[in-house]
């Protein structure tokens, strides 16, 4: 099967206003409360996650949707100046791009608020057919923030795959908080990678006891299963055998969009024929390394860079 780019991701594209880190509540009633950092950038699980794996050497492509509007050309550009071709990004004439706001604590946890916008209307005439059979891997992003994606993913990864093209998936939270999908099973199905934070995998398979049981459970409707786990690294596990790495230190400026980062780590290194146990590593590397500046995509980085921290961190140990 011949292939001309590595990466399609499908999924959110918005910008990022990024603000913290603010050590007491929220206060309403007309409060104003100050911060020491606000910035405005590049946000979106799909959009993040390409620029991640860009930044990796790979050749990236999006599909997805944003408004016609500065917001929207604000986040092609983004994607532009860090090597994703924006071709299949498209204009809205209607609704907005989304929008959200991400409010940090000194602790690494975050409140995040999304204006959906364009984010309702996304749906599978929106995702090429032409890009889904010339790539070599397909991501899809955010599940739950796209419900018009949500029921054709199947089909469209399926697609992919005879093809040739490998598959994954991060589900990102669920506003509703219900976490049961109608069709998820054969989402899994046709998923090669399920890329979740611990929480994430909690929520997917409520009646798991543990992180690891959980994973299993995941894992056995198809998928590698590999789990974020902040500070402790990760796991990945395949229904029978978990590898787990600690990652590697890092004193996070913030973790906005730390997991799309390791989400395109994995997939680089796997493209790049890493072994599942090398890969994890490289990518819990990558969510680290994007933590040193605040926001999703400043401080991602290069393949060198991510193997020299590895060998810094082997040489610590």
């Amino acid at each position: 099967m011949q292939h001309t780019f590595d990466l399609l991701v499908i999924g959110d594209v918005n910008p990022d206003i990024v603000i913290g880190s603010l050590d007491a509540p929220l206060a309403f009633g007309q409060r104003e409360q100050l911060v020491g950092t606000g910035l405005l950038t590049l946000g979106g699980s799909a959009a993040i996650m390409a620029c991640g794996a860009a930044r990796l050497g790979l050749k990236v492509a999006i599909a997805g949707r944003v408004g016609d509007d500065e917001a929207g050309r604000f986040a092609a550009t983004a994607l532009r100046a860090r090597g994703v071709d924006t071709g299949a990004l498209r204009l809205d004439p209607a609704l907005p791009t989304p929008l959200t706001v991400v409010v940090t604590r000194a602790d690494g946890d975050r409140t995040i608020l999304t204006a959906p916008g364009t984010l309702t209307a996304t749906g599978p005439d929106d995702v090429p057919e032409e890009l889904l059979t010339r790539g070599r891997h397909v991501h899809a992003a955010s599940y739950f923030l796209l419900p018009g994606l949500a029921g054709p993913l199947p089909g469209l990864l399926r697609t992919a795959r005879a093809h040739g093209a490998t598959t994954s998936l991060d589900t990102n939270d669920d506003p509703s908080g219900t976490w049961a999908p109608a069709g998820f099973d054969e989402v899994l199905a046709v998923t090669d990678f399920l890329l979740p934070n611990a929480q994430e995998a909690r929520a997917l398979a409520p009646a798991a006891t543990s992180l690891d049981s959980a994973a299993a459970e995941l894992a056995s409707h198809g998928p590698l299963v590999v789990v974020k786990d902040g500070a402790r690294g990760a796991l990945a596990h395949d229904g029978r055998t978990a590898l787990r790495t600690s990652g590697i230190p890092a004193r996070p400026l913030d973790t906005v969009g730390a997991g799309d980062s390791f989400d395109a780590g994995f997939v680089a290194a796997t493209l790049g024929g890493l072994s599942t146990a090398d890969a994890l590593e490289l990518a819990a590397a990558c969510g680290a390394l994007s933590t040193r500046a605040h926001g999703g995509t400043a401080a991602q980085p290069t393949w060198d860079e991510a193997l020299a921290a590895l060998v810094r961190n082997g040489e610590d140990h």
